[in-house]
């Protein structure tokens, strides 16, 4: 079997349709360790893409104007038990262009695998893009990921990320995503995350809104169980007249786990406004009550809960 139909087979495995790769119409790309695996761009996005020493490098360019009918999609990953895979990615989206990115990272085998990202997005006045990612790492707990995100929201433009570990084990997991918001610019930052065993979670978010009349959200859920342990920190600073943010957290904890939460929020212009909450505790008794009464067993309305917070 080709490295293509096994990278292939690992994407029909993380539960997602292979056909997606095979439309001619649906730009991807796809890569394997350090292997760039299958690519095909699509009218409105050109893209560079490059194999190096440890992962890949590209960098991938919407047309101003252009808006793409389908989703961009991004698988990564390492199908062997050990490995590392180390991506460089930089994505612009010119002027009044829109863009959805959809990023599949699979480690399914994973013993001990490292991947790293270091990416930028520079998100043209008026341009709209939507980035999501979603992670399995198989049930090992074998894995650190380690994300760096760097954007730029400029005037008018609107980002909104989403990062998705809800299935299989984490491993190690450190996000560093950091995204500036000039002039009516909209930034929106997702995370969802599920740990179990010993799993770590430390998620580092940031939303500067330089911009007047920016606007800015960050929210996180993160579930864990066991002796799994998070630290998130979601960072929210207004400076400029009209700019308003926002910091959501809630961490939901069983067994021996452990979570904290550091929300920070500033501003430097007496006419924005930053606010937060952060929430840190078990299961809503009273939620879990309530399902109990309706025939759950107590761990099936743990789990009916927990799905509810992470969706």
């Amino acid at each position: 079997m080709s490295e293509r139909e096994l990278a292939l087979d690992a994407f029909a495995a993380g539960g997602w349709d292979r056909k997606i790769l095979e439309e001619g119409a649906i730009a991807h790309l796809v890569a394997s360790g350090n292997s760039i695996v299958s690519g095909r761009e699509a009218e409105g996005l050109s893209m560079d893409a490059a194999e190096t020493s440890s992962g890949i490098r590209v960098a991938m360019r919407v047309r101003e104007g252009a808006v793409l009918p389908n989703p961009v999609h991004l698988c990564f990953g390492i199908r062997h038990e050990e490995g590392t895979q180390e991506i460089e990615m930089e994505i612009t989206l010119g002027r009044n262009a829109s863009a959805r990115f959809v990023a599949h990272c699979l480690f399914p085998k994973a013993q001990k695998v490292r991947h790293a990202m270091n990416g930028s997005v520079d998100v043209g006045e008026g341009a709209r893009m939507r980035y999501s990612e979603t992670h399995y790492h198989g049930w090992s707990g074998g894995v650190e990921v380690i994300p760096k995100m760097r954007v730029t929201v400029r005037k008018g433009g609107e980002y909104s990320s989403e990062f998705v570990l809800v299935r299989g084990r984490v491993g190690r997991l450190a996000t560093d995503i950091a995204v500036e918001a000039l002039d009516g610019a909209v930034a929106e930052l997702v995370t969802r995350v599920f740990g179990h065993g010993n799993d770590s979670v430390t998620v580092r978010e940031e939303v500067v809104l330089s911009g007047r009349d920016s606007r800015g959200l960050i929210k996180t859920r993160v579930a864990l169980e066991d002796e799994a342990s998070a630290e998130v920190t979601g960072i929210t600073e207004g400076n400029a007249p009209g700019a308003r943010g926002h910091v959501d957290c809630v961490e939901i904890v069983k067994d021996r786990a452990v979570a904290r939460a550091l929300p920070v929020v500033a501003t430097h212009d007496p006419l924005a406004k930053v606010t937060h909450e952060a929430a840190i505790g078990t299961v809503d008794r009273k939620a879990l009550e309530t399902l109990m009464a309706r025939g759950l067993s107590p761990e099936e309305a743990v789990a009916v809960i927990i799905t509810g917070i992470l969706r």
